[in-house]
């Protein structure tokens, strides 16, 4: 598992690097930040709200297999290098697998400065789909990715032919009074949220019974992307837009789905994953004892494991 670690790894980083950042881990990923000038996979997108293509970070499928493409969304103000850990178990076992950049976080190239509310984030998503994969793909969505992948089923159904849902952020009323603030009071808050401080505690409550030093390198890993000089104008503009609230859309789903959540999540409540199964017509639930909010990083391999029964299954 190691050495598939290490080249999805590498792959992430030569694209991070392409733009301006690079970040070398080393064996316990732990790593510092340098210049680099690579492009890697890095997929251009015509999108309405903008006049020129979108340079777009994705990890693409190492080999293309024609089997039932994966595609991998992150959480909130994250990046597909929360996928390090699990995508190399995904790709190993066949699956064509896509790891991808929600606009407005990860490493895409936002230099036109294009909105990201909940319209383009699913326009953006919807443009990959029909450009690089056009059929129907298991839609893979972990905290706030969860409403991302149900806005877009709700509104590209013919795109997704099953669903995977992992610790849920699906009942949320959008960003609440966050949507009211000035713009600089919103500037002001978005820029402590990248702090090492915050996001360090953040994790801690994230993660369970994970070592210091794991603990400090995924918060390094979380926030790498923070460092993109249109971070801040892509957060506040998602802000002040309202976010997502997807509540209507849960008992609209028709795709089979699978649940999976952390027993000992601090950030979405496990009593929510009940309340998800029973709302959802055709669902699945699996719940992992002593795992907190993120279990594709905590504990990858079972993870993959119960994703790849889901999709085999007849």
């Amino acid at each position: 598992m190691e050495s598939r670690v290490k080249l999805f790894m590498d792959t992430l980083l030569r694209e991070a690097s392409g733009f301006g950042i690079c970040a070398i881990f080393s064996a316990t990923n732990s790593f510092a930040f340098n210049p680099g000038n690579s492009v890697n996979n890095v997929v251009a997108l015509q999108i309405s709200f903008s006049t020129s293509s979108i340079m777009s970070s994705c990890v693409k499928p190492l080999q293309e297999r024609g089997t039932e493409p994966v595609v991998l969304l992150h959480g909130f103000d994250s990046s597909c290098l929360e996928w390090r850990y699990s995508y190399p178990l995904l790709e190993g076992a066949g699956l064509d697998t896509w790891a991808v950049d929600i606009l407005g976080w990860g490493f895409s190239d936002l230099q036109m400065l294009p909105p990201c509310n909940v319209a383009a984030k699913r326009e953006h998503l919807y443009q990959l789909w029909r450009t690089y994969i056009a059929r129907p793909m298991v839609l893979v969505g972990p905290s706030l990715g969860a409403s991302v992948a149900l806005d877009f089923v709700a509104n590209h159904p013919e795109a997704v032919s099953k669903l995977v849902m992992i610790d849920a952020s699906v009942y949320a009323e959008g960003t609440g009074n966050l949507a009211k603030l000035p713009r600089i009071v919103a500037y002001a808050g978005v820029s402590i949220l990248k702090s090492i401080p915050l996001r360090f505690y953040v994790n801690s409550l994230a993660l369970n019974n994970v070592s210091l030093q794991s603990s400090w390198d995924s918060m390094n890993a979380g926030r790498l992307h923070c460092l993109q000089p249109w971070w801040e104008d892509a957060t506040v503009d998602f802000m002040l837009s309202g976010g997502y609230d997807v509540r209507n859309h849960v008992k609209q789903i028709k795709q089979e789905t699978l649940i999976i959540w952390g027993q000992d999540d601090q950030i979405v409540s496990s009593k929510l994953a009940l309340r998800l199964h029973h709302e959802l017509p055709d669902s699945t639930l699996v719940q992992i004892p002593g795992c907190g909010h993120i279990p594709h990083v905590e504990k990858p391999e079972l993870v993959v494991q119960y994703i790849l029964k889901f999709i085999r299954r007849e």
